[in-house]
């Protein structure tokens, strides 16, 4: 066997696996939980087994340690034999005092209707047809001579009374729930209207809860058929020194009852070795046996006076309330320890959701500047390119537009252009001249004064779009150059023109 005083941290992962369901299960002490492990070959099932229903001697380890163990030298002389005797009777009265408490779970009543085998069935089926053609006729019979049917009836009343085992109680079986309700229903119709506090489930939910909460069980068995049962319900159950010692909260006790008309607690009865009625029995968590040890800690059998019946139940509990109380204040500082480790990983969670939602708002304002600077970039070099295309545009055109009439073509017009700069400019455009030779004229006036000699190419893929209106300021008239037509036939022989912008100010900017 593994060494019994491993440390959690000494563990594989699996086994601290195994340990950590059983702790979640029992709420046990890992020092007692990791030998019952190690003794159950570390099968979670098995130890919450044992945890619950007790563990059973280990013949082999009990004849290993005989074997290991070496009795004492005794000493010579009366003295040392009689001290030796004295110390061995004293230790077994005590282990005496305390007997094993089962857990005890009431087996359902499986006993279903009978089907007999097929080839009986089939052997059977004439005597079936014979017995229907019989109850036909008898039936016939009965309704032609009324008396023949009661004859009958009684007939076969007598015959499955002989033949059938009578049920005397004439109770039904029911769940430990529902059996739990209906005592407690009986009794108060029995007794009237009480204050006792009984457990309302069967003896095994009892028990485990005692066990859990660490807690005093104490159990009630009832026979009806008893002569002393009214009584010790009537004087011990209802007397005060009695609701004193349930209603205590320092007495931790928990009080579960039955009567033995019930499979259950008939079961129970069994189990306790119960021999004479009413009988009470005190169960408690013994840690000084072993980790999961329940035992039976008083005896109460027969008719006691309640001062005597209390007395015996409240030495009990002092007895071991030393013990218990060790037990439970090392599972409250389990508990503590148990929520301290809770909150530090709360906290550790929240802080890391916290640095997860700072990562993200990071990640997230990183990728919208990025973004932005891109968006950015992408309309600077829209921008550019724009400006390289209009500049080659202007460089091509230029050499596009016809050159200004001279003096001795007389139906040439005379137009007056205010630029957006405040410059006014006069020229002459001859009477075959578009609006389109007219707007390009405006949009490329900067470079008319250059004298460039080269003609460049025409950008490909490029396609301009005037920025600006000519409009006749009076009478107020827009020549839309998406009309077309001349300027001599939209104009006329002469005329002033303003150049007005159609981009807003914050195009321009940008």
């Amino acid at each position: 066997m593994a060494d019994t005083d491993a440390e959690p941290a000494q563990l594989s992962e699996s086994q601290q696996d195994a340990l950590a369901t059983y702790l979640s299960v029992t709420n046990a002490e890992p020092s007692a939980a990791i030998p019952l492990l190690q003794r159950s070959e570390w099968n979670v099932q098995i130890a919450i087994a044992k945890f619950f229903d007790g563990e059973a001697p280990d013949p082999l380890a009990e004849a290993r340690a005989a074997q290991e163990a070496t009795p004492p030298p005794r000493q010579a002389g009366q003295r040392g034999v009689l001290l030796d005797e004295l110390h061995d009777f004293s230790r077994s009265s005590r282990r005496s005092s305390r007997e094993p408490a089962p857990r005890i779970v009431p087996q359902a009543d499986n006993r279903g209707i009978y089907k007999p085998p097929l080839i009986l069935s089939l052997i059977f089926v004439p005597v079936s047809l014979i017995y229907k053609i019989f109850s036909t006729s008898v039936s016939l019979f009965g309704y032609l001579f009324p008396f023949l049917p009661r004859l009958l009836a009684s007939i076969s009343n007598r015959s499955q009374s002989r033949g059938m085992r009578r049920n005397t109680t004439g109770r039904r079986p029911l769940n430990p729930r529902d059996t739990a309700a209906r005592f407690m229903r009986e009794f108060g119709e029995e007794y009237g209207d009480h204050q006792l506090p009984f457990y309302e489930n069967g003896y095994a939910q009892a028990y485990d809860t005692a066990k859990k909460e660490l807690k005093y069980l104490l159990v009630v068995l009832l026979s009806p058929e008893h002569d002393d049962t009214n009584t010790f319900v009537r004087e011990v159950l209802f007397s005060s020194q009695f609701e004193s010692l349930i209603n205590e909260p320092q007495n931790n006790l928990l009080l579960w009852a039955g009567t033995v008309q019930d499979s259950e607690a008939y079961q129970v009865s069994i189990g306790l070795n119960c021999t004479k009625f009413p009988f009470a029995a005190l169960i408690v968590h013994t840690p000084q046996d072993s980790s999961t040890a329940m035992s039976t800690v008083a005896r109460i059998a027969g008719l006691h006076p309640p001062t005597t019946f209390v007395s015996k139940i409240r030495t009990a509990i002092s007895q071991h309330e030393t013990a218990l109380e060790g037990v439970r204040a090392s599972r409250r500082e389990q508990e503590a320890a148990r929520n301290i480790r809770r909150d530090q990983e709360s906290a550790y969670e929240r802080s890391l959701a916290q640095d997860r939602e700072r990562t993200r708002l990071r990640k997230e304002a990183e990728a919208a500047r990025a973004r932005e600077e891109q968006e950015t970039k992408a309309k600077a070099d829209a921008a550019e390119k724009a400006a390289r295309n209009l500049e080659k545009w202007k460089m091509w055109k230029v050499h596009q537009i016809p050159a200004e009439p001279g003096p001795d073509v007389k139906e040439a017009t005379r137009l007056s252009i205010r630029m957006p700069s405040g410059d006014r400019i006069v020229r002459r455009f001859a009477p075959e001249a578009t609006m389109e030779d007219l707007y390009a004229f405006v949009e490329c006036y900067d470079l008319l004064g250059a004298g460039s000699e080269s003609e460049a190419e025409q950008p490909v893929g490029y396609q301009h779009e005037y920025k600006f209106n000519l409009v006749s300021p009076m009478p107020r008239a827009v020549y839309d150059l998406g009309v077309g037509g001349t300027v001599a036939e939209r104009i006329g022989r002469s005329g002033n023109l303003i150049v007005e912008s159609i981009v807003d100010e914050d195009e321009e900017e940008e």
